[in-house]
Protein backbone atom coordinates (compact mmCIF):
# COMPACT_ATOMS: atom_id res chain seq x y z
CA UNK A 1 0.00 0.00 0.00
CA UNK A 2 0.82 3.36 -1.41
CA UNK A 3 0.22 6.73 0.67
CA UNK A 4 0.70 10.01 -1.14
CA UNK A 5 0.72 12.45 1.83
CA UNK A 6 0.66 16.25 1.05
CA UNK A 7 0.10 18.76 3.67
CA UNK A 8 -2.25 21.22 2.37
CA UNK A 9 -4.18 24.27 3.43
CA UNK A 10 -7.12 23.64 1.23
CA UNK A 11 -7.53 20.88 -1.52
CA UNK A 12 -10.86 19.92 -3.78
CA UNK A 13 -11.36 16.96 -5.70
CA UNK A 14 -13.98 17.26 -8.88
CA UNK A 15 -15.84 14.98 -11.09
CA UNK A 16 -17.58 16.38 -14.12
CA UNK A 17 -17.17 19.90 -12.68
CA UNK A 18 -18.78 19.01 -9.57
CA UNK A 19 -16.56 19.46 -6.27
CA UNK A 20 -17.82 16.16 -4.12
CA UNK A 21 -15.24 16.47 -1.64
CA UNK A 22 -13.73 19.83 -0.35
CA UNK A 23 -11.42 20.53 2.97
CA UNK A 24 -8.92 23.53 4.56
CA UNK A 25 -6.04 22.67 6.63
CA UNK A 26 -4.87 18.99 6.83
CA UNK A 27 -3.42 16.26 4.41
CA UNK A 28 -4.57 15.00 0.74
CA UNK A 29 -3.99 11.82 1.04
CA UNK A 30 -3.94 9.89 -2.83
CA UNK A 31 -4.04 6.06 -2.05
CA UNK A 32 -2.28 3.45 -4.12
CA UNK A 33 -3.66 -0.49 -3.28
CA UNK A 34 -1.58 -3.58 -4.24
CA UNK A 35 -2.99 -7.22 -4.89
CA UNK A 36 -1.30 -8.21 -1.71
CA UNK A 37 -2.95 -5.49 1.00
CA UNK A 38 -4.94 -6.51 3.61
CA UNK A 39 -6.80 -4.68 6.22
CA UNK A 40 -3.50 -5.45 8.89
CA UNK A 41 -1.97 -3.63 6.14
CA UNK A 42 -3.91 -0.67 5.81
CA UNK A 43 -4.11 -0.95 10.20
CA UNK A 44 -0.62 0.24 9.65
CA UNK A 45 -0.79 2.82 7.27
CA UNK A 46 -3.59 4.42 8.75
CA UNK A 47 -1.93 4.94 12.43
CA UNK A 48 1.03 5.94 10.61
CA UNK A 49 -1.09 8.70 8.62
CA UNK A 50 -2.75 9.81 11.38
CA UNK A 51 0.25 9.81 13.73
CA UNK A 52 2.53 12.21 11.46
CA UNK A 53 3.61 15.24 13.34
CA UNK A 54 4.44 17.48 10.28
CA UNK A 55 2.78 20.54 11.00
CA UNK A 56 4.34 23.63 12.57
CA UNK A 57 4.55 24.67 16.09
CA UNK A 58 4.24 28.22 17.63
CA UNK A 59 8.30 27.79 16.91
CA UNK A 60 8.01 26.83 13.21
CA UNK A 61 9.46 23.46 14.33
CA UNK A 62 7.27 20.59 12.25
CA UNK A 63 6.01 18.93 15.56
CA UNK A 64 2.05 19.14 15.37
CA UNK A 65 -0.29 16.18 14.21
CA UNK A 66 -3.81 16.68 12.14
CA UNK A 67 -4.98 16.00 15.59
CA UNK A 68 -3.25 18.80 17.15
CA UNK A 69 -4.17 21.16 14.19
CA UNK A 70 -7.94 20.47 14.01
CA UNK A 71 -6.92 19.09 10.25
CA UNK A 72 -9.26 17.41 7.44
CA UNK A 73 -8.35 14.91 5.59
CA UNK A 74 -8.91 14.09 1.39
CA UNK A 75 -8.66 10.62 0.38
CA UNK A 76 -8.18 9.82 -3.16
CA UNK A 77 -7.68 6.67 -4.62
CA UNK A 78 -5.12 6.29 -6.98
CA UNK A 79 -3.75 3.24 -8.55
CA UNK A 80 -1.57 4.59 -10.48
CA UNK A 81 0.94 4.99 -8.22
CA UNK A 82 1.56 1.49 -8.37
CA UNK A 83 2.88 1.90 -12.37
CA UNK A 84 5.43 -0.50 -13.23
CA UNK A 85 7.41 1.60 -15.43
CA UNK A 86 10.85 -0.55 -16.03
CA UNK A 87 10.32 -1.86 -19.63
CA UNK A 88 9.51 0.94 -22.31
CA UNK A 89 7.62 3.84 -21.94
CA UNK A 90 4.35 2.52 -21.33
CA UNK A 91 3.74 1.85 -17.67
CA UNK A 92 2.50 -1.80 -16.38
CA UNK A 93 0.09 -1.71 -13.71
CA UNK A 94 -0.06 -5.51 -12.48
CA UNK A 95 1.10 -4.96 -9.39
CA UNK A 96 -2.31 -2.34 -8.48
CA UNK A 97 -5.30 -4.00 -6.58
CA UNK A 98 -7.92 -5.80 -8.59
CA UNK A 99 -10.38 -3.09 -8.63
CA UNK A 100 -12.99 -4.30 -6.05
CA UNK A 101 -10.58 -5.24 -4.07
CA UNK A 102 -8.59 -1.68 -4.12
CA UNK A 103 -12.45 0.08 -3.57
CA UNK A 104 -13.17 -2.67 -0.43
CA UNK A 105 -9.70 -1.44 0.93
CA UNK A 106 -10.44 2.47 0.16
CA UNK A 107 -13.69 2.39 1.71
CA UNK A 108 -11.96 0.50 4.84
CA UNK A 109 -9.42 3.24 5.12
CA UNK A 110 -12.26 6.23 4.58
CA UNK A 111 -14.04 3.98 7.85
CA UNK A 112 -10.88 3.89 9.44
CA UNK A 113 -10.20 7.59 9.71
CA UNK A 114 -13.93 8.81 10.59
CA UNK A 115 -13.66 6.29 13.36
CA UNK A 116 -11.01 7.82 14.60
CA UNK A 117 -13.06 10.83 14.77
CA UNK A 118 -11.74 12.95 11.58
CA UNK A 119 -13.62 14.90 9.13
CA UNK A 120 -12.80 13.11 5.76
CA UNK A 121 -14.00 14.07 2.40
CA UNK A 122 -13.24 11.44 -0.50
CA UNK A 123 -12.80 11.17 -4.38
CA UNK A 124 -14.79 8.45 -6.45
CA UNK A 125 -13.12 5.36 -6.80
CA UNK A 126 -12.67 4.95 -10.37
CA UNK A 127 -13.96 8.20 -11.80
CA UNK A 128 -12.08 11.09 -14.28
CA UNK A 129 -11.19 13.04 -11.07
CA UNK A 130 -9.49 16.71 -11.37
CA UNK A 131 -7.59 17.35 -7.40
CA UNK A 132 -6.89 20.69 -6.38
CA UNK A 133 -4.44 21.94 -4.06
CA UNK A 134 -2.42 24.57 -2.15
CA UNK A 135 0.45 22.46 -0.96
CA UNK A 136 1.68 24.27 2.20
CA UNK A 137 5.87 24.00 2.00
CA UNK A 138 5.50 22.27 0.18
CA UNK A 139 5.39 18.97 2.45
CA UNK A 140 5.22 15.96 0.55
CA UNK A 141 5.68 12.42 2.26
CA UNK A 142 5.52 9.05 0.79
CA UNK A 143 4.70 6.19 2.88
CA UNK A 144 5.08 2.79 1.16
CA UNK A 145 3.81 -0.63 3.56
CA UNK A 146 7.08 -1.49 2.70
CA UNK A 147 8.70 0.33 4.24
CA UNK A 148 6.66 1.20 7.71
Amino acid sequence: MRFVIQRVNEASVAVEGQVIGQIKKGFLVLIGVSGDDTKEIADKMVKKLLGLRIFDDENDKINLSLTDVGGELLLISQFTLYANCKKGYRPSFIEAGAPDMANEMYEYIIEKCKSEGYHVETGSFGADMKVSLLNDGPFTIVLDSDNI
